[in-house]
């Protein structure tokens, strides 16, 4: 048999299903890495007490971790030749994972369309993660740019359609769980569902800085192989001339680092949509700013209330220092270029009875 080379844009046709090699039985040790590359300090991924006196029979993996070692399934079929990964959609958090699980993910073609350069194409997938005994833990919509094979072949290009613009949270279950029990000291702010306001800004004031070996660590540990992320000599012959942080990793330092007026969101259940806006590199510094979009309540969640959040990932300009999030050019409305994440999503949060 010959290598695996990956596939381009014409392996790709709406339905096709890839059930991705590589089971993954999630240890202490990818925990404890996790803890290190990014610096999560939340007590419910970190604390088996805390964990366990919400109702968790133990330390549950942290969500962005979770999601990221089961997108890392999914890369050798979708993205290995990627030219960019753009944007994810309706990410459900469905089941609560833990150390000793053994994970597995499969992808269904929902929509290719080619690019007007003809060279490449945008690929829709719908992605599932399921654990050993068959459960569903966790499902998300992606859209990757990928280069053609032959600039020459024809594409029959499909729109996506019912993509929703909210996750949904119907399937959501935690049932068991009484976030009314988490103790406040243990994750140092008394602030919960009932101290936010909606349309309140929280620009987080730390920084962090990309080095060379966090990202490339990162990325190995999610065992994401995308020659983006990984190959140098290839990257060299790009408009880029380098390699691509994994938009990912982004995604972690910004939960990381929104901690700090975020302390008691203990749980990401929900990703509306997620857009890379602008690369980047390392040695580049990634602030962070949330927005409360919404607050929701839901019956389904004992004592816990639901903060809808726009999250920026601002690199090399601290947020409070970003005057826009978008600028025009060409009568266009674009990103700033410091603005390289834009995440809408749902968080866990106790509220007072």
């Amino acid at each position: 048999m010959s290598e695996n080379l990956g596939n381009f844009l014409e392996d790709f046709t709406p339905n096709k299903v890839f059930k991705h090699a590589i089971p993954r039985t999630l240890t202490e040790g990818d925990v404890s890495l996790y803890i290190g590359l990014t610096g999560n300090r939340n007590p419910l991924h970190c604390s088996s007490i805390t964990a366990q006196t919400i109702g968790f029979k133990k330390t549950p993996i942290d969500d962005v971790l979770l999601f990221h070692i089961a997108f890392g399934r999914t890369v050798d079929d979708v993205s290995l030749n990627a030219v960019a990964n753009l944007g994810y959609a309706n990410i459900q958090f469905k089941r609560p994972a833990y150390v000793g699980d053994t994970i597995y993910s499969e992808s269904r073609v929902i929509a290719v369309r080619e690019n007007s350069n003809k060279s490449t194409g945008v690929v829709y997938v719908e992605s599932k993660t399921f654990n050993q005994n068959n459960q569903e833990i966790l499902s998300w919509v992606r859209w990757v740019m990928v280069p053609k094979k032959n600039n020459d072949s024809k594409i029959a290009s499909q729109i996506p359609s019912n993509i929703p613009k909210t996750a949904e949270l119907k399937d959501i279950d935690r049932k068991g769980f009484d976030f009314g029990q988490l103790k406040t000291w243990e994750t140092g702010s008394e602030k919960i569902f009932n101290d936010f306001n909606v349309g309140e800004i929280i620009n987080h004031a730390a920084g962090i800085t990309i080095d060379e070996s966090d990202h490339t660590m990162a990325t190995k540990l999610y065992q994401n192989n995308a020659k983006l992320h990984f190959d140098a000599h290839l990257m060299k012959n790009t408009p880029f001339k380098k390699r691509l942080i994994y938009g990912g990793h982004i995604i972690s330092l910004c939960r990381s680092l929104s901690f700090s007026g975020l302390e008691n969101a203990v749980q990401v259940i929900g990703v509306n949509s997620g857009v890379h806006s602008n690369p980047t590199f390392a040695g580049d510094t990634i602030y962070c700013r949330t927005e409360v979009i919404d607050k929701l309540e839901d019956k389904s969640f004992t004592n816990a209330g639901i903060l809808r959040l726009r999250q920026l990932g601002i690199k090399n300009c601290p947020s409070a220092e970003l005057k826009k999030v978008m600028t025009e050019k060409d009568g266009k409305n674009i990103y700033d270029p410091h603005v390289v994440l834009d995440l809408d999503y749902f968080v866990l949060i106790p509220k007072r009875k």
